[in-house]
C-alpha cells in the first residue's frame, strides 16, 4: 500500500468517530474560516465527520438534545442551545405510511410544526412534525402553541423513545466506490462545495406507554459542518 493510501485510511479509520484534530489535514490560509478546502484528504475527512453525526443522531432518542452537544463540541455559540423557530404558516400534508403508523383514530386531529433549529446563527436543521395534541398534555400542547421551545424538550416528561424509518445522505463529498480508486494527486486550492441540505431522518416518537405521538421529517443542512477550525 502506498504512503499516501496509507494516510487516506489513518484518517477513516473510524467514520463513527468525530476527528478532533480536523485543523491539522490543511495549513491555514486566508479562505473563510468556515470553508472546507477541497483536497481529497479534507474530502475524507469531512465524509468521516457526517458520518459521525450520522451515527450520533441515530444512537440517541432526542435530535434536539444531540443538535445542543454538537453545537457545544464545535464552538459553534455560546452558550450552546438550540432554539426552534417556528416557520409561519407552512403546511405539509401527512404522508400516508406516517398515518398508519401514528393509528390515527377516525377524525382524530393531526397539528403540523415546521421549525427551524438553530445554535446562534447556524440554522442546524429544518424539522417537519406532524403530531397528535390529544396524547400530549395541556401544558405541552401550550408550550408548542406559544413559545419556541424545541418539540424534543417539550415532550422529555413522556419518557419517549424514537423509532427511525431513514436515514439518508443527501450529499457525500466523495463518490461511490471512491476506497476503490487512487486519491486525487493534484492538489486543488478550490474550497469543497457543500449543498445547502447534506442528510435527512423520518421517526416516529413513542412515549413511554409505547403510544405513537409524533411523526418527524429533520433535515439536516451544511451549518452542520460549518464551524471554525482556525485557531
Amino acid at each position: 500500500m502506498s504512503q499516501s493510501r496509507r494516510v487516506v485510511w489513518r484518517h477513516v479509520g473510524s467514520l463513527v468517530v468525530a476527528l478532533p484534530l480536523l485543523s491539522q489535514a490543511w495549513p491555514l490560509s486566508a479562505r473563510p474560516p468556515n470553508a472546507w478546502p477541497g483536497s481529497y484528504t479534507a474530502k475524507v475527512e469531512a465524509l468521516a465527520l457526517l458520518q459521525s453525526f450520522n451515527a450520533d443522531l441515530l444512537s440517541h432518542d432526542s435530535a434536539t438534545l444531540t443538535l445542543e452537544r454538537w453545537c457545544g463540541a464545535h464552538a459553534m455559540a455560546a452558550p450552546p442551545k438550540i432554539t426552534a423557530h417556528v416557520v409561519s404558516g407552512a403546511q405539509a400534508p401527512l404522508p400516508d405510511d406516517l398515518r398508519e403508523r401514528l393509528k390515527l383514530a377516525r377524525g382524530e386531529k393531526i397539528k403540523y410544526r415546521q421549525v427551524e433549529l438553530r445554535c446562534g446563527d447556524h440554522t442546524l436543521s429544518i424539522a417537519d412534525n406532524w403530531y397528535v395534541p390529544s396524547r400530549l398534555t395541556r401544558a405541552m400542547n401550550r408550550l408548542l402553541d406559544t413559545t419556541t421551545t424545541p418539540f424534543g424538550k417539550v415532550v422529555q416528561p413522556l419518557h419517549f423513545r424514537r423509532q427511525t424509518l431513514s436515514a439518508q445522505m443527501l450529499w457525500s463529498p466523495l463518490p461511490d466506490g471512491w476506497e476503490m480508486s487512487p486519491p486525487e494527486s493534484v492538489p486543488t486550492q478550490e474550497p469543497l462545495m457543500i449543498p445547502p441540505r447534506i442528510l435527512q431522518h423520518r421517526a416516529i416518537l413513542y412515549s413511554g406507554a409505547n403510544v405513537p405521538f409524533s411523526a418527524v421529517r429533520e433535515t439536516y443542512t451544511d451549518q452542520v459542518l460549518r464551524f471554525s477550525r482556525n485557531p
